[in-house]
């Protein structure tokens, strides 16, 4: 890949960053050679802390409804919220970090995410509940670009599928404790988890280098605006497609469940989704790396419409119910490291906001969408709305079909 600043010598090694870490190339080889492997660990750790707390929301929804007397698709209006700011503000965030020093907002982020999102329990009223949760989605819009900056940093150009897998599968694990915690622990004692971000957040602003944007490098909005283009806006409309999916599945079972008296399934369901999911995503990354990001892509929605439709009409009493969940979690979830680094090599000079775009702002998009199967699940039933939302992998599949595989000089 081409260096950001021209002016700077090029580095030597082949883990120094390419164009889009806006950083000194010298100053980032000194600081990440050394200590690459235990920054790595770090900031997948605190992706999981934070991927966590910010799971705590889902499966509390019928509780949320049942503490503040709201419906459902009022309870959808939190998902929304959680995704608007803390996924459909990444790009945004992302910019920042690139201009700012990413250190502060990498460590900035369990830590804010953790006091909004540990303390729903204590909230005197459903607004104050919003606000909570916004705050919750501040810190998770903050941290997610920042990390993968700095994991696209640390990591091999040749393996970037594997490392972006990796640091992935950390955030679908959090998503599978989140559930249990909240399973766990209810409403009223989620705050004892608030130590567990403040001390993500110390481990991430002690193991991560500065990261300043050297002087005059500095570069203009529209510069990080024209990377939403070509390939780009299709492969983005693609993800918000198979999100929307995905989130409407999470979001929704817990009503199916409930209104079945199994109640005690929730957490495990989720769980047993998440942890496929991680599976899933390491190895989307690995075989991407060997047979193509978009081959990887396509077969994941292809093989993901009939197992996600199967899922929802499967009941805990089966015995394929739970090696179904976590084969769809496997299934639906290979493509979604594959997607961030293939927008990083559609983008190779911007990768913090093109790796934003996949991550915030099409997760993001699909939560604002999901007002819309909330409100549908209440006119018809939750079951009806997650079949809906699923059978949008449909216009996913054929958006894939039309994109490219990246330029050579782009993979690096």
């Amino acid at each position: 890949m081409s260096a950001p600043h021209r002016s700077a010598p090029p580095p030597a090694a082949t883990t120094a960053p390419d164009a889009t870490d806006a950083l000194p190339a010298p100053s980032v080889a000194a600081a990440v050679r050394p200590a690459a492997a235990v920054m790595l660990s770090v900031i997948t750790l605190s992706h999981l802390v934070t991927d966590a707390f910010t799971a705590l929301l889902t499966p509390l929804l019928p509780a949320l409804r049942a503490t503040y007397g709201v419906s459902i698709a009022q309870t959808a209006v939190l998902v929304a919220v959680s995704s608007l700011v803390g996924s459909m503000l990444q790009p945004a965030f992302g910019m920042l970090a690139d201009r700012s020093d990413r250190r502060l907002i990498a460590a900035l982020g369990p830590l804010v995410c953790a006091a909004g999102m540990a303390l729903l329990g204590l909230a005197p009223s459903f607004a104050a509940v919003a606000v909570l949760v916004t705050l919750g989605g501040v810190g998770s819009g903050l941290f997610h670009p920042a990390a993968i900056a700095y994991v696209h940093q640390g990591s091999q150009a040749r393996r970037r599928g594997l490392f972006a897998a990796l640091f992935a599968a950390g955030g679908t694990g959090g998503q599978a404790l989140g559930p249990l915690a909240a399973t766990t622990l209810g409403l009223g004692r989620l705050h004892w988890l608030l130590p567990v971000g403040i001390a993500a957040g110390a481990l991430s602003w002690a193991t991560t280098p500065s990261a300043r944007v050297a002087v005059g490098t500095t570069r203009r909005w529209r510069d990080y605006a024209a990377v939403f283009r070509g390939p780009m806006r299709t492969l983005w409309a693609a993800s918000v497609l198979r999100s929307l999916g995905t989130i409407s599945y999470i979001s929704l079972v817990g009503f199916v469940l409930t209104a079945r008296g199994q109640t005690g399934h929730i957490g495990p369901t989720l769980a047993t989704f998440s942890l496929g999911s991680a599976a899933g995503g390491i190895l989307g990354g690995l075989l991407s790396d060997r047979l193509g990001r978009i081959a990887v892509l396509r077969s994941s929605v292809l093989a993901g419409i009939p197992l996600f439709v199967a899922l929802v009409y499967s009941t805990p009493g089966s015995w394929w119910y739970y090696p179904l969940t976590a084969l769809v979690g496997v299934v639906v979830n290979a493509n979604t490291p594959v997607a961030i680094v293939l927008a990083q090599e559609y983008a190779p000079d911007h990768v913090a906001t093109a790796s934003a775009l996949m991550m915030g702002f099409a997760w993001g998009t699909s939560g604002v969408l999901f007002t819309l199967v909330g409100a549908l699940a209440d006119l018809t039933s939750p079951r009806t709305a997650m079949v809906a939302a699923i059978l949008l992998l449909v216009p996913a599949l054929w958006l894939t079909v039309r994109l490219p595989e990246p330029e050579p000089h782009a993979v690096g």
